[in-house]
């Protein structure tokens, strides 16, 4: 049976000797436990990649599960906004039984985006993968001499 518990486990169940009480030990598996790992998830939940061309900037963030109706960017000033509203409700009834469940949630996620041509940004959902192209807006290239007084 000892084969199904991770070796990990079965290390640090051993106590040290210099941990008598098991305070050492309290802590480090307080912190390891799967519930601080749901909870780190759910503050960031829209992973993302960012990528840089010479041309343009591509964001890829992972949406699984999400149809493509529950998602809007949004763009002001110079913070693009990815975000998610979702609300889903299931209800069946077969043979006596009853089932309903309703889950809904709202995920943001927010890039700082400066020198794009806001009118070309395309998106596109697919597989549960957003992808956002910001093309890069070229660089002033005006320049002005200043005189010194």
């Amino acid at each position: 049976m000892f084969g199904l518990v991770p070796y990990s486990w079965r290390k640090r169940n051993i106590a040290r000797r210099d941990d008598i009480f098991g305070i050492d030990r309290f802590f480090e598996d307080f912190f390891r436990d799967p519930f601080f790992e749901r909870w780190s998830l759910m503050a960031n939940p829209i992973r993302a990649d960012v990528k840089e061309t010479d041309t343009q900037y591509i964001i890829e963030a992972e949406l699984p599960g999400v149809k493509k109706e529950d998602i809007f960017i949004d763009l002001q000033g110079n913070v693009l906004t990815l975000g998610v509203d979702m609300k889903q409700e299931t209800n069946e009834e077969d043979d006596g039984y009853i089932y309903k469940e309703r889950r809904s949630g709202s995920f943001r996620r927010s890039f700082n985006v400066e020198n794009i041509r806001e009118e070309d940004i395309k998106a596109n959902y697919k597989n549960g993968l957003l992808t956002v192209i910001l093309p890069k807006a070229e660089p002033d290239k005006r320049s002005k001499r200043i005189e010194i007084e």
